[in-house]
């Protein structure tokens, strides 16, 4: 089986190339989702966060993700905190879910991993590709696409590495900064050179 790590920047469209890989027929697994169910009321995860940051960080029964992420992003001591807690489950998700698409002999699993050279776990996979678009496109998306504030956005941006060093980093580059069928091309183009086809 082979394992591809797809990475991007904040805004670079990751969600939208990772959908196109899957109408293509890819097995995708998404860390976001891994994070976000690592911390879902009554999980170890859940009570690790309200340990570590207070009740204050509750909202409705459930982790209040925006103020939350509204420290990690301004806050480096803070973001650590919260990876320390979130990203072992990430992992232990990701790899029950691989061993599992093993075991129905799926032979390429994609995981979407956000901070994948962040983290250094560019060694866990056969390849990465990295969907892309220039700093001020992600930008414009967050402030446009997502209504976030253009200081928020900035500090979003600035709290990963910045996507021309993962531009050099990665085996495959999806630009992700022109047209949905530019994009698509490209995604049918990058999964038929991983899959022999």
């Amino acid at each position: 089986m082979k394992l591809i790590g797809l990475t991007g920047g904040v805004g670079s469209g990751k969600s939208t190339v990772a959908e196109m890989f899957r109408e293509l027929g890819a097995e995708v697994l998404d860390a976001d989702k891994a994070a976000h169910a690592a911390y879902e009321p009554g999980s170890p995860g859940f009570d690790a966060v309200v340990k570590e940051f207070g009740q204050g960080y509750v909202r409705d029964g459930r982790i209040d993700r925006q103020k939350l992420g509204q420290l990690v992003f301004n806050d480096p001591d803070a973001r650590q905190r919260l990876n320390a807690i979130v990203h072992p489950l990430v992992r232990e998700w990701m790899v029950e879910r691989t061993a599992e698409a093993a075991r129905r002999g799926v032979p390429i699993v994609i995981q979407d991993v956000p901070l994948l050279f962040e983290n250094s776990l560019e060694h866990l996979f056969n390849s990465i590709v990295l969907v892309y678009a220039p700093e001020e496109v992600q930008l414009e998306r967050l402030i446009k696409g997502r209504g976030v504030d253009a200081a928020r956005a900035r500090a979003m941006i600035a709290a990963q590495m910045s996507i021309e060093k993962k531009r050099e980093l990665a085996h495959h580059v999806i630009d992700n900064s022109g047209t949905v069928e530019q994009t698509r091309a490209q995604v049918e183009e990058v999964w038929a050179q991983m899959s022999g086809r």
